[in-house]
């Protein structure tokens, strides 16, 4: 590998951002990184929640479903209809983006009302360009849907309420 090749590789990797480039021809071996600037700590101080002054161990978690607020902060509002103790919540087995149906267009897996068995798809969660169907657990009737078409998704997330039967 002559010094031209090499100066050239360093430019592209200076020029693409790559951290780190390994190349091996034939018995020659070059391995180029590049070190960047530690980035300062972000420190993220939590949006103060507005509403009922209540004890947090009062309030049931699944209860609570996240409303977004016009700057993008998330507020606790309890739906009544939810405090049901034998209602299933299915959350999210991964991060990525909830879509409600196979494909645009296409009608919603399931609606609110709608009776589902074990094994039926509710929802399918997109992560990294992979498509993977969310399936209920047991049979009964969807009361709640959390999240809306599109929206991401955390993990651990509620996406839906079931009513088993």
């Amino acid at each position: 590998m002559t010094l031209d090749e090499i100066r050239e590789l360093i430019s592209l990797v200076r020029e693409t951002g790559v951290a780190e480039l390994e190349l091996q021809r034939g018995s020659d071996r070059v391995k180029i990184r590049l070190h960047a600037e530690p980035t300062k700590p972000e420190f993220v101080l939590p949006y103060p929640t507005f509403g009922a002054s209540q004890p947090v161990a009062a309030q049931a978690a699944p209860a609570a479903v996240p409303a977004t607020m016009p700057n993008g902060a998330k507020a606790e509002v309890v739906d009544e209809a939810l405090s049901d103790p034998t209602l299933v919540y299915v959350k999210a087995p991964i991060v990525g983006t909830f879509y409600e149906s196979p494909s645009p267009g296409a009608a919603p897996f399931v609606q609110e009302g709608d009776r589902v068995k074990p094994g039926q798809v509710l929802c399918i969660i997109e992560s990294m360009k992979l498509m993977n169907e969310i399936e209920a657990e047991v049979a009964g009737v969807i009361v709640k849907r959390f999240v809306q078409n599109s929206n991401p998704v955390e993990y651990g997330e509620t996406l839906y309420a079931v009513k088993p039967s």
